[in-house]
């Protein structure tokens, strides 16, 4: 039986609308005009010569940049720049693989661009999106990686601002892994067929690479290729698939631990919770097969057992499964029950752990759960048991410590019960509480009050998306300190020593 429900649209979208579609454009040996000789064509000119383009530049002047470009050879052995010094024709355009234009008024403009369209020309106009038919975008050179931004022309500058972090988060040797990659390719492919041994081949290839800044080592393609004739002869229950748990937060995607995208992107299948957000799902691997399990109260969804065995099934069939859970799968997850199940069946399984709602909050709000003069301790517990109403088997009494900070999990529907418990024993009525529904999204709610009050903040709150309420004088005591004149920050400061 398929377990799986309808993935979250009936058809859903792998890409989101786009501006424009991103192409890498083979250029090497071809003739490309440039028209114009400034130093934006000059720019220009430099990154179509790096491609190994033949560029003819048509210009009667030209600029200094453009003139040591012409003067220069360029370092890439298939290209050239030529300079034409006269003005741009329209035979000039034709058999040409692309043309550039930087081109002073509108109707020059305009002449280039319908000149280049008629010979069938792709056509850019330097500062003129309404003459262009591709664009330009800012470039992370990794060659034979490249990495291309563009806001469509909004912000460059922001474009400029996403460079430089790629650029961080790139190493410098990774031009020399993929030059390695693509001098394996074939010797890989004859050892070792489409499939798992391959992509298992090529993961710990990566692994490699970015696990070091470095350039490979002398000999390690043949330590490389050794490697994959150990997995081709290797039996083929070593390729038996995983399950790896993973948390993706409260909802904002940039919660995320690298880990968490790491195993997204790598997964075959994706069993994800109703919670998960549309920004988390879209970090996973395109190819990626998403399918809905989760679980939310009042609404029908796949049952426990289901998903257990879904998940064995999709393991034994060699699949890398990711069990993607709202929050940390570690609280509140039942990945205790998964993790036994797929023990249990001999299933390889590892966690990813996640922000877990509680500490969103507290982050969102800028207070403290833990304060060395208000709560020496934090607890998170359950709001309702498997059959509805208050848990019986919590132990209220401690439950109700005015030391401690307690945040209620799924607890919407039972507030009023909470605060009724906590104060008959022994919580005072006036014990701050704050009560916030989809933590870390566009829609977050907040509520501020005393426990007395907490069934007005849930009326005001409600209870249909997921709910935390937390309880304890620590939670106020940020504006204490803001009322007796101490700054939060060096409270802040304070607290940490």
């Amino acid at each position: 039986m398929d377990v799986l429900q309808q993935q979250r649209n009936d058809s859903p979208a792998r890409m989101e609308p786009l501006s424009k579609l991103p192409v890498f454009w083979a250029l090497e040996g071809k003739r490309v005009v440039v028209a114009g000789g400034t130093d934006a064509a000059a720019w220009k000119t430099e990154l179509l010569a790096a491609c190994g383009a033949h560029v003819e530049i048509f210009a009667e002047n030209l600029s200094d940049a453009c003139a040591a470009l012409v003067a220069r050879r360029p370092e890439h052995p298939s290209a050239s720049v030529y300079h034409h010094q006269r003005e741009w024709r329209a035979e000039d355009l034709e058999h040409a693989a692309l043309a550039i234009g930087d081109c002073e008024d509108g109707d020059e403009a305009q002449r280039f661009f319908e000149e280049a369209r008629a010979m069938g020309v792709p056509v850019n106009v330097i500062d003129k999106p309404d003459y262009c038919q591709f664009q330009f975008g800012s470039i992370v050179n990794r060659s034979p990686v490249v990495v291309a931004i563009s806001t469509d022309g909004a912000a460059p500058i922001l474009a400029q601002a996403i460079r430089r972090r790629i650029e961080t988060l790139l190493p410098q040797g990774l031009k020399s892994w993929a030059r390695l990659a693509q001098a394996l390719r074939d010797q890989i492919n004859e050892r070792l067929a489409p499939g798992p041994l391959r992509r298992a081949f090529w993961e710990k290839f990566v692994d490699r690479a970015f696990s070091s800044s470095d350039t490979p080592e002398e000999g390690v393609g043949g330590l490389l290729i050794e490697e994959a004739e150990r997995l081709r002869g290797a039996p083929a229950h070593t390729f038996q698939g995983r399950v790896t748990l993973v948390g993706a937060g409260p909802g904002d995607a940039e919660l995320l631990t690298l880990k968490a995208v790491r195993a997204l992107q790598a997964a075959d299948v994706i069993l994800f919770d109703d919670l998960v957000s549309s920004e988390v799902l879209e970090l996973a691997r395109r190819e990626a097969k998403r399918m809905l399990v989760g679980k939310r109260g009042g609404s029908t969804s796949c049952r426990q057992e289901d998903i257990n065995d879904m998940m064995v099934k999709l393991a034994k069939a060699g699949k890398r499964v990711v069990r993607l859970k709202s929050g940390d799968p570690m609280i509140f997850g039942r990945a205790g029950e998964e993790i036994a199940h797929l023990d249990r069946e001999g299933i390889p399984v590892d966690v990813v752990p996640g922000i877990t709602a509680a500490s969103a909050m507290a982050s969102r709000l800028g207070i403290s759960l833990t304060h060395r003069d208000h709560a020496q301790s934090v607890r998170f517990i359950t709001g309702h048991s498997r059959h509805g109403g208050l848990p019986k088997d919590v132990n209220w009494a401690s439950v109700a410590d005015p030391r401690t900070t307690t945040v209620f999990y799924m607890g919407g529907r039972t507030a009023a019960l909470i605060a009724e418990r906590l104060v008959a024993e022994g919580l005072t009525p006036s014990t701050p509480v704050i009560v916030m529904s989809d933590v870390s999204r566009p829609t977050q709610r907040d509520w501020r009050g005393s426990l007395e009050e907490l069934h007005e903040g849930i009326a005001i709150i409600g209870y249909d998306q997921p709910v935390l309420i937390a309880v304890g004088s620590a939670l106020a005591a940020r504006d204490a300190s803001s009322q007796n004149g101490i700054q939060p920050k060096l409270d802040l400061q304070r607290e940490a020593c």
